[in-house]
């Protein structure tokens, strides 16, 4: 194994609107994520959720009033794919059916670097594109394509994008308390041994607790509330 042992930033949720997403969320776990803000690069914009021990749930979705160019580009030029395949034809169609449990980020701790880390590496780690909302600044790991990470062409949301954080302050630590804490990351994928070997690399295996599937990869997070257990889809 390359890396040091990462730590879980963030769970994904994507939605058609930020309003589904969170009607969802808060359907679910009996809080509704708030706040947030918009991704210009990315044209998204997202809801967040504070979950215990410096982890945060997101809401992400298309913003329809982002411009079709980011910021920056040159007039007439296309804008790139929006991160977590949200431009992919299939998540479209299946966000048809309803906001889901789409992904997970997981943090890399300075001082390790992950700009050093990816150049080192490029075959197994997507380019870092630095992000920005409001005062927050990061560098996270995006195929140019903007599909999830994959390694030996697999990955559909079960393998982490990564993260490391620039502002001093975490997101979660901006956040209200919830009372909620998030008790099990599980996933299924029918290549669980590439997806697990993957994990071992990158040092996130004890992250999710991965199993074989037959069929569709599939993620499943189970939280502790104040209401009891639940579960997200």
């Amino acid at each position: 194994m390359t890396a040091q042992s990462l730590r879980l930033d963030h769970l994904v949720v994507s939605a058609r609107t930020l309003d589904e997403g969170t009607q969802y969320v808060a359907d679910t776990l009996g809080v509704a994520p708030a706040g947030g803000g918009a991704h210009p690069l990315m044209r998204t914009h997202n809801r967040l959720l504070n979950l215990w021990d410096g982890v945060y749930l997101e809401v992400i979705a298309i913003d329809p009033q982002a411009a079709d160019v980011a910021d920056g580009a040159a007039e007439g030029a296309t804008p790139r794919a929006r991160l977590f395949a949200l431009d992919d034809p299939a998540t479209q169609a299946r966000l048809e059916k309803g906001p889901f449990l789409s992904h997970w980020v997981a943090r890399v701790e300075r001082p390790k670097r992950l700009t050093v880390w990816q150049a080192q590496y490029p075959q197994r780690i997507a380019p870092i594109v630095p992000m920005t909302r409001g005062e927050l600044t990061w560098g996270l790991s995006v195929p140019e394509n903007g599909a999830f990470p994959a390694w030996q062409g697999v990955g559909d949301g079960v393998l982490p994008s990564l993260i490391q954080w620039d502002s001093a302050r975490h997101p979660s630590a901006m956040l209200p308390e919830t009372g909620i804490a998030l008790k099990a990351l599980k996933a299924a994928h029918p290549q669980a041994d590439i997806v697990q070997a993957q994990l071992q690399w990158l040092g996130a295996a004890h992250l999710i607790q991965l199993q074989s599937a037959e069929d569709t990869p599939a993620l499943v997070a189970e939280f502790e509330t104040p209401d009891g257990l639940r579960t997200l889809k």
